[in-house]
């Protein structure tokens, strides 16, 4: 479980909460109708925007955003010096058996390509043409929830329209002023709340998903094409390194040293 996601998502209901209970009677901000206008309202937005289907399995995916495999890029670089050191003293051939042991779909896909000869440039074009339509369908998903956080405030606009045009109905009655303003305010409330903490936050989580993950790959396309092309372990190693930041680098670095020691 990420627990960045999860204490984010519990630190930001609890900080509001106390905000309210300390300026007022939180019972003043639960307003059911408020809450089907905003959400119900987002969700049938979203329904018109997009295929159900679509919709559909993106819900699915919201787990990613709370689940993480931690999948690191030094261990796939390790995986690839492993086949790379295979493929140098006994053939690529060699690499069909090592492949069974391999976890990633990705990964394996690329060694089969490989030990049945296909030429480099078509390797890359397989894997690359894979890694782009992934990509396009995280894509999809990342824009489902960053729609529906610009829907949330809209219909918090139109609920806070109800309950002034209710308000202006009834001017005549200065006892129904202040609930229907009441009713009015808490609905731009409800639409900026689920916006700013649930929708655009797990659109902006996905995207860091869909980069590591997209980092992974690009990983594993460029040493199988090193391994194919015959490449010394060592200098497929350093060139791996490369689409790394600064930071985890040299921490690698620190931990060879040390290992060394």
């Amino acid at each position: 479980m990420d627990l960045a996601t999860a204490i984010g998502f519990i630190a930001g209901i609890g900080f509001v909460v106390w905000g309210i209970s300390q300026s007022g009677n939180i019972g003043n901000f639960i307003d059911f109708p408020s809450l089907i206008i905003v959400l119900g309202g987002t969700i049938a937005a979203t329904f018109v925007s997009y295929p159900l289907s679509k919709v559909l399995k993106t819900l699915k995916v919201v787990k990613n955003a709370f689940m993480t495999k931690n999948i690191s890029p030094m261990e796939i670089i390790n995986e690839i010096i492993k086949l790379a050191n295979i493929a140098r003293r006994e053939g690529l051939l060699a690499l069909e058996e090592a492949a069974e042991n391999v976890d990633d779909a990705f990964l394996k896909k690329g060694i089969v390509l490989i030990v049945d000869g296909t030429d480099p440039e078509l390797v890359r074009n397989i894997l690359e043409t894979e890694l782009s339509f992934t990509e396009e369908r995280h894509g999809e998903g990342q824009g489902i929830f960053e729609a529906m956080g610009s829907y949330a405030p809209a219909f918090g606009m139109i609920g806070t329209l109800i309950g002034l045009i209710n308000m202006l109905k009834d001017l005549d009655d200065p006892a129904s002023i202040g609930p229907n303003m009441s009713v009015a305010l808490v609905t731009t409330f409800y639409g900026s709340l689920f916006a700013n903490l649930i929708f655009i936050p797990i659109a902006n989580k996905l995207k860091g998903r869909s980069r590591e993950e997209i980092l992974i790959k690009e990983l594993i396309v460029e040493g199988l094409l090193s391994i194919q092309a015959g490449e010394n372990p060592r200098i497929i190693e350093e060139k791996l390194k490369t689409f790394l930041p600064p930071e985890m680098r040299k921490a690698i670095e620190k931990e060879t040293e040390g290992g060394e020691a």
